[in-house]
């Protein structure tokens, strides 16, 4: 729940950040660059936060035609390989590179050229979504050793909900 309405408060910003901007643009005729601005923000915070969010709900996109040929043992390890992949790239990639981004942007005293703020805030979106990941990954991994595959079969629809759902 924290996480969809921390999503939902961001899209809800996002709209009315774009709204003035084309208001601003087309009916006032000066073009707010306050708003330009934190609406590409925003949007990166978005994305990369649905992104988790979706992981979590399982659905993301994925490219499962050898898993769901799959049963047993051979299933549980190809589940098991994709969530290893996962976790891995938002360890290393994400949290790691991400945060070492933040780290050296703040360091540098880069600011935003309109709302002056640190850089490394807006950067902050990569490690962030990357812990959520990660944490769904170990959630994933838990519920696959406890109780085997649970992509489900051909047909089925994924199981919804989360733990920050």
């Amino acid at each position: 729940m924290l996480l969809k309405t921390v999503i939902t408060t961001i899209f809800v910003v996002l709209v009315a950040c774009v709204s003035w901007q084309v208001i601003s643009r087309y009916v006032l005729g000066t073009p707010s660059t306050v708003t330009d601005e934190l609406a590409r923000f925003l949007f990166m915070w978005l994305a990369l936060i649905g992104g988790a969010y979706t992981l979590g709900l399982r659905r993301h996109l994925a490219i499962d035609l050898l898993t769901q040929q799959l049963s047993g043992r051979a299933r549980t390890v190809s589940e098991a390989f994709v969530l290893f992949a996962i976790a891995g790239f938002a360890a290393f990639v994400m949290i790691r590179g991400g945060s070492q981004l933040v780290l050296k942007t703040m360091a540098s005293g880069q600011v935003t050229p309109a709302l002056q703020l640190p850089m490394g805030l807006v950067y902050g979106a990569i490690p962030f979504a990357g812990a959520i990941i990660l944490f769904y990954c170990a959630i994933f991994a838990f519920e696959l050793w406890r109780d085997g595959p649970s992509t489900p079969e051909l047909g089925e629809t994924a199981p919804l909900g989360g733990p920050l759902d």
